[in-house]
């Protein structure tokens, strides 16, 4: 996966993908108990989470915690994710996640891949 090969300075492939699902477990787990919360942009389709700070991020990107959460997530993610879909109106965009349409604070505000 993309987001498992962002290494820091002398970091194995291992400890990345190690990092990679610890961040993911953690987003679960915040999302589920309504800490963070997943936002859609109604134009694009792409995702973020807001509440979600730089310490928890560790790098990983909304779009990488989101393909991760759709096959690791729990139930209570899961629904979350459809609810801010149903408040866009309309559901996440794969496109859009692979063209680099994010936010930098939690979906406030929304840009086209750097």
């Amino acid at each position: 996966m993309p987001c498992d090969t962002k290494l820091k300075p002398k970091q194995t492939l291992q400890q990345r993908a190690e990092e990679v699902r610890r961040v993911v477990y953690d987003v679960n787990s915040l999302i589920s108990t309504n800490r963070i919360k997943p936002v859609i942009d109604k134009k694009t389709g792409a995702i973020a989470f807001e509440g979600l700070s730089d310490d928890i991020r560790d790098g990983v990107t909304d779009a990488c915690i989101y393909r991760r959460l759709m096959v690791t997530g729990g139930s209570l993610t899961k629904a979350a994710i459809a609810r801010a879909e149903q408040i866009a109106g309309r559901s996440v965009d794969k496109h859009a996640l692979a063209h680099g349409h994010h936010s930098h604070d939690g979906g406030k505000t929304w840009h086209h891949g750097h």
